[in-house]
């Protein structure tokens, strides 16, 4: 979403009050909108966009919003500068945790996992631009996205065994194994390794690949301009089922999608979309922005 008639939201930052985030922390997480797109920006870009405990609050909080945004029908999550995200701050989250006590690091372990499920429990698709490093928490945040452009030079590493820790941390061992099967999960989470973006292609782990940082996050935002004016329900639906059925038998599975699927056909999208087809042309769902100039509807 480069260009004239980008605008910053009042989705995120401007919503999270200092007393939650630390004045120091206001503006690590930058949100812009156009056209039912919002971008959700790491923009520590000097620091390789690495996540302090004010970092984790605004992304927490801004998805939180996000959900109740009725504009919001896709985001694109990607990083200012040359990262996407490097993880952890090494001086202001582990060098601070070195010294907490139980209680005070289960209470940032639960901050991180607020992250992760506030990403995941929306209801808009999210596409992750990762134009540069994913690490640590970085390389979950970009794995809790529905969907993951990255550039021909970004590495993803889940790092937390080589500073000391399980590798299932902020859901990775429940997101991974979905994404890469349970043998590269263990892998990945076994070793810390980085990898680049054609091995995390091959894995599975990402969607598309593209030859520059500015072309991933070109196609990233196109994806999500497409999706922006496709069936907001169905899309929410799809996602909804994709979490739900993980936990179900087959039979069951069957059962939720023939449920979800009739409220599907009840909505206003599902007989417009047929009208259109009788008519020749593109379907324009309810709430959806129209296509750009030049841009395949």
């Amino acid at each position: 979403m480069s260009g004239a008639g980008k605008r910053s939201s009042d989705v995120g930052a401007s919503d999270v009050g200092v007393s939650d985030v630390g004045a120091s922390d206001v503006g690590a997480i930058a949100v812009e909108a156009r056209g039912g797109v919002y971008t959700v920006l790491f923009s520590r870009g000097a620091k390789k966009n690495a996540l302090t405990f004010g970092a984790y609050r605004e992304l927490a909080a801004t998805f939180e919003r996000l959900a109740e945004a009725s504009d919001a029908r896709a985001v694109v999550l990607a990083g200012r500068g040359e990262a996407f995200c490097a993880g952890g701050d090494q001086e202001l989250i582990i060098g601070e945790l070195v010294d907490k006590g139980a209680a005070e690091l289960a209470s940032f372990a639960a901050l991180t996992a607020r992250a992760v499920r506030a990403i995941r429990a929306l209801g808009a698709p999210v596409v992750a631009a990762v134009t540069g490093d994913a690490v640590g928490a970085g390389a979950v945040l970009a794995a809790a996205c529905d969907l993951r452009i990255a550039s021909a030079g970004a590495r993803f590493g889940f790092v937390f065994p080589k500073v000391g820790l399980s590798g299932a941390d902020m859901g990775a061992s429940w997101l991974l194994p979905r994404l890469v099967g349970l043998g590269a999960a263990s892998e990945l989470l076994l070793f810390g390794e980085l990898i680049g973006a054609e091995r995390a292609q091959q894995l599975g782990l990402v969607n598309r690949v593209s030859p520059s940082a500015g072309e991933a996050r070109e196609l990233a935002e196109k994806w999500a301009r497409k999706l922006a004016r496709g069936p907001a329900l169905a899309h929410a639906t799809t996602k909804r089922m994709l979490e739900e059925e993980a936990a179900m038998s087959l039979s069951d599975a069957l059962s939720a999608e023939a449920r979800a699927q009739a409220l599907c056909m009840a909505h206003p999208d599902f007989e417009e979309a047929r009208s259109a087809r009788r008519e020749g042309r593109s379907p324009r769902f309810a709430g959806a922005p129209a296509a750009d100039d030049g841009e395949e509807p």
